[in-house]
């Protein structure tokens, strides 16, 4: 008897893990919530150096202001720089600070900002630019934010994905609360910046918990019939986190008060784990029998199935767990140790990095759509939702791997078309953002269950923290692109476009997982057919309906 027959017994789809759905849609609130939260926490207000007060004089703002700052070459005034000296203007008298009516006619130098830059703030009350006057030359610093935020969901990443498969699901996912929650209040109290991106980063090394633990811990209370559905069905709470944090970011324009308000929530999610039940699937490969059948009884429980303690018994399980125990603690090189996963592990690190890539390399994006930050990231959020629906029709029906390949293809379209798009066509450019956005989400949906479902169970977190790792790098490094427009205005786009389609291709070097049953051990895996269409046929996967 192996797992996939207890559950049987107990109840693969009913109540139990309809309960365990909903403890978990939290963390997959939290997460866009925070993932996303830079589009607001860092956003850059329009700017210009701080001036001396306009003289009585002076009727019109914008000619005075034209005496102190040069334009760019577009014609705008400068953010960044102003004349040393103010510029004397037709039919006009400028005598201040302490200089000649002969130097201001004559000195042409600009210097930068001097005394600081003044800001408006009728979109924003206070972000981390204009806190520590991260702009201009030190705009890379406020880019950098989102990027030590995605390292530490890297380390998170390896870190959880080892820990979990060692000591339980359950047990880290308190761990990942308690951190997230300390580490985001010590985050609305940083009194620097370096206080601030210190504590961001190990915020996002917690937050790696909940990407990490989540689906997996879904995954493996779930029947095979139902996995695509309830993996679908939790993606839509981190849609639904997208679009809330449209709402509070348009409710709270302090940067302080909205870092409170999406941590806060960490508290709740720890109270519920007291209903959350550690995976049976783990706690029998690790040979702990009786806490599985204490599970495995409340499952049936509740879902209405008659079965006693005799129906279900020790013996039984300790026979499923003898089959499935692990001989040796979970390692990172076990990944690598066998051809065949060996070849998944290596197709899911560059297909997780173009994933991860392409979608906080548009989501982080929001400038230059006609929208304001707030409707951009209500419609980022509205779009993803029928992204979901088509992930759901196509894994059922084309299967995993060519809807992640489709998915994939339609991201890097978008974003090459976008190139194409003139600067003045901006209802184009939006219609192909927001497509882009959703192909990104499907994608990225599609990525959490497909990689699931190739890991075995002994090794389950660990291939997702890896994974997880190399795709957080290249979330760490999409805000960082996005400074290649001072290179060529089109280079980021084309840096996003071009990794989507190489990890389009990629994901098509993988086996198709769909209606097989998850692999409980190395061998399963290494048992299973390779990828060409070939093999598929000479050795065949286990076969279920969906």
């Amino acid at each position: 008897m192996g797992f996939e027959e207890l559950l049987d017994q107990v109840g693969g789809f009913g109540p139990f893990q309809l309960r365990n759905v909903a403890l978990l849609a939290l963390p997959r609130i939290l997460l866009p919530m925070n993932f996303l939260l830079p589009i607001f926490l860092t956003a850059v207000p329009a700017h210009r150096c701080a001036l001396p007060g306009i003289p009585a004089n002076f009727s019109h703002q914008d000619t005075w202001l034209e005496a102190y700052l040069p334009r760019e070459p577009d014609g705008m005034l400068s953010s960044c720089r102003r004349f040393t000296y103010p510029q004397a203007l037709p039919n006009t008298t400028l005598v201040g600070e302490g200089h000649s009516p002969g130097e201001l006619q004559g000195e042409q130098s600009t210097e930068p900002c001097p005394q600081g830059w003044e800001y408006d703030h009728s979109e924003f009350s206070s972000t981390t630019a204009t806190e520590w006057d991260l702009v201009c030359e030190q705009k890379g610093l406020n880019k950098a934010i989102s990027t030590f935020f995605f390292v530490g969901v890297l380390v998170g990443a390896v870190a959880f994905g080892y820990l979990s498969d060692r000591f339980g699901r359950r047990r880290l996912l308190l761990v990942a609360y308690v951190s997230a929650l300390v580490m985001g209040l010590a985050s609305a109290a940083s009194v620097n910046y370096i206080m601030f991106v210190i504590t961001r980063t190990l915020t996002g090394t917690a937050l790696a918990g909940f990407t990490i633990i989540v689906m997996p811990l879904e995954l493996e209370w779930l029947d095979v019939g139902h996995r695509t559905v309830a993996g679908v069905l939790s993606s839509t709470f981190w849609t639904g986190g997208v679009m809330l944090l449209a709402l509070v970011g348009y409710l709270i324009r302090d940067w302080r008060w909205l870092l409170l308000v999406v941590t806060l929530p960490c508290v709740p999610g720890i109270l519920s784990l007291w209903w959350v039940p550690e995976s049976a699937r783990w706690l029998l490969t690790q040979g702990r029998v009786e806490e599985a059948h204490r599970y495995l009884l409340c499952c049936a429980r509740l879902n209405g199935r008659p079965v006693g303690a005799d129906g279900l018994s020790l013996e039984a399980l300790s026979k499923v767990a003898a089959a499935e125990q692990v001989v040796r603690r979970p390692s990172y090189l076990d990944l690598f140790r066998t051809p065949r996963l060996r070849h998944i592990s290596l197709c899911c690190m560059v297909m997780w990095f173009g994933v991860n890539f392409s979608y906080y390399g548009l989501s982080l994006d929001v400038s230059g759509l006609g929208l304001n930050v707030y409707q951009t990231q209500l419609l980022f959020g509205a779009v993803e939702m029928p992204s979901k629906l088509l992930v759901y029709l196509s894994v059922r029906h084309a299967g995993r791997r060519l809807t992640q390949a489709g998915t994939l293809l339609g991201s890097g379209l978008c974003f090459g078309l976008r190139l194409l798009v003139s600067t003045e066509m901006v209802s184009w450019s939006t219609a192909l953002a927001v497509m882009g956005k959703g192909f990104s989400e499907a994608a990225f949906t599609t990525a959490y269950l497909f990689t699931s479902e190739l890991y075995p169970t002994v090794l389950r977190q660990t291939g997702m923290g890896l994974t997880a790792l190399v795709g957080r790098l290249g979330g760490s490094l999409a805000p960082l692109a996005a400074l290649l427009d001072g290179v060529w205005l089109s280079l980021p786009k084309l840096t996003y476009g071009g990794t989507a389609l190489l990890a389009a291709c990629t994901a098509l070097l993988l086996p198709e997982t769909r209606r097989a049953q998850l692999p409980e051990t190395i061998e399963d895996v290494e048992r299973k057919s390779a990828p060409s269409s070939l093999q598929e046929e000479r050795m065949p996967m286990k076969q279920v309906h969906d």
